[in-house]
């Protein structure tokens, strides 16, 4: 198990689920990935529930403010590692992206401010001071990838290299994997495989042991399957699932090798 001290700028950092009814999404990734939640009194914030994984953070999750309920469904947020959470926010309005909140202070764990890109896409960067973001990551229960839902795959590809320094590697069907450094981290497919009825998003993946086993489990605890499971060539096995609750999230194995 990798025991991460820090994320390096650019990374996938943290993982948020927005939910309306937070007992049960606590009940239904319990049960699906071994997660304990450990919940956090917010005050009139409600409670912030910590899901780890052996002792370590592995994502979390709060129940939206009813007029947030009443304007999208539960969903995953994605946080990405940046030095300074204001350049960030200002250099996204520099490319066309916009600020849906302002950086911020989250008591003494960072800094962060929520970003639409310039397509629409939402995620929050995340300028770590006592927290540096998830502490299980690339192997069963944690998080291992993230997809770029949008409607103009060089647009985006533009948006994100100028932002975080990304580069990308064009795959089979031109899927656009995404590097961040040496590292791949995600990837951006072609427009024609999106629904162009659903707004640009990013689609957040959790790796598994047997995809096909999750998958089953996952419908049991009364998730939705939107696509799959099916074999990502030789690399792994994926289903796109919706939670009870209607956030969409996938599921990942990786292929063994020799």
């Amino acid at each position: 198990m990798p025991e991460f001290t820090s994320h390096v700028p650019g990374t996938l950092c943290w993982v948020e689920l927005a939910t309306k009814d937070q007992n049960a999404a606590k009940a239904f990734y319990g049960a699906l990935f071994g997660w304990h939640p450990n919940d956090n009194d917010m005050g009139p914030g409600g409670t912030y529930t910590i899901f780890q994984l052996n002792g370590r953070d592995a994502a979390a999750g709060y129940t939206m403010r009813a007029e947030e309920a009443a304007a999208m469904p539960a969903h995953w947020n994605l946080y990405i590692s940046v030095e300074s959470a204001d350049a960030a926010a200002e250099r996204a309005k520099e490319l066309g992206g916009s600020v849906i909140a302002e950086p911020f202070d989250v008591m003494t764990h960072g800094r962060m401010a929520v970003i639409a890109d310039a397509a629409g896409a939402v995620f929050c960067v995340w300028q770590p001071i006592n927290n540096i973001g998830v502490g299980v990551k690339d192997e069963a229960g944690g998080l291992c990838w993230a997809d770029l839902s949008a409607p103009d795959q060089n647009q985006a590809m533009g948006f994100y290299h100028k932002l975080f320094g990304w580069t990308f590697m064009p795959g089979d069907d031109n899927y656009q994997h995404i590097q961040n450094g040496e590292t791949f981290i995600g990837g951006i497919p072609p427009a024609q495989f999106r629904d162009p009825k659903i707004p640009p998003h990013w689609l957040v993946y959790f790796q598994v042991d047997d995809c096909n086993a999750s998958t089953d489990k996952a419908k049991e605890l009364g998730a939705n399957v939107v696509l799959g499971p099916f074999a990502m060539g030789d690399v792994g096995h994926i289903t796109v699932l919706m939670d009870p609750q209607g956030a969409a999230f996938a599921i990942f194995q990786q292929s063994q090798t020799e």
